[in-house]
C-alpha cells in the first residue's frame, strides 16, 4: 500500500497503514513516522489546498500544497483519514428548537440521521463563502453544516432566521 507522490514540487514519500491500522510516514530520508494524522489547512473552504502529515507528537512532517498531487494507494488512505477526521453532518431539516434565545436546544435531520445540538449563542453561526452556506457548532464541539438555507423547507427556514 505505498505511493510516491509524483509532481517534483513536493518531496516523495510512501504513506501506509500498519498491522494495528495507523499510518506510518516513510520520508525520502527513509524516516518512519508512526501515528500520522493528515490536516487540511482550510477543510471548508479550500479542502483541495494544503494538506500537513502531522506526526504523532503534533509537529507537521510533510506539507503537500495541493491535494489532487497525490495520487493512488496512498491519497485513498489520506481521503479515509479525513473523512473520520472531518465528519461534519448536514442538516436537512430543523424539526425544533427549545427557545428562540440561547442557549436552545435544535432538533435536526441531517444525512446521517436525527440529531441533537445546544446552541450556545447566536456567534456559533457562522456564514460560509456567501449568504446561504452556514456552519454550526453545537455545545459539545460537534460541527454541523447547512449546504444551503434556501433549500431548506419553509418551517427549517422561519426557525433558522430567528437566529440569523
Amino acid at each position: 500500500m505505498n505511493a510516491p507522490l509524483t509532481p517534483s514540487s513536493t518531496p516523495a514519500f510512501q504513506l501506509a497503514r500498519n498491522p494495528h491500522g495507523r499510518l506510518v510516514l516513510t520520508l525520502p530520508d527513509g524516516s518512519e513516522h508512526e501515528g500520522v494524522t493528515p490536516v487540511r489547512a482550510f477543510p471548508i473552504a479550500a479542502p483541495g489546498e494544503g494538506l500537513s502529515l502531522v506526526g504523532a507528537d503534533g509537529h507537521e512532517l510533510l506539507w503537500i500544497p495541493q491535494v489532487d498531487q497525490v495520487a493512488g494507494p496512498a491519497r485513498q488512505l489520506i481521503d479515509e483519514e479525513l473523512a473520520v477526521r472531518e465528519f461534519v453532518p448536514t442538516i436537512e431539516k430543523i424539526i425544533a428548537v427549545s427557545s428562540f434565545s440561547t442557549p436552545s436546544t435544535w432538533q435536526v435531520e441531517t444525512d446521517r440521521g436525527p440529531a441533537s445540538l445546544v446552541l450556545k449563542a447566536e456567534e456559533d453561526i457562522r456564514r460560509l463563502g456567501g449568504r446561504t452556506r452556514l456552519l454550526i457548532a453545537g455545545g459539545d464541539g460537534m460541527q454541523f453544516r447547512v449546504k444551503d438555507t434556501t433549500a431548506l423547507d419553509r418551517h427549517s427556514r422561519k426557525l433558522l432566521e430567528r437566529f440569523l
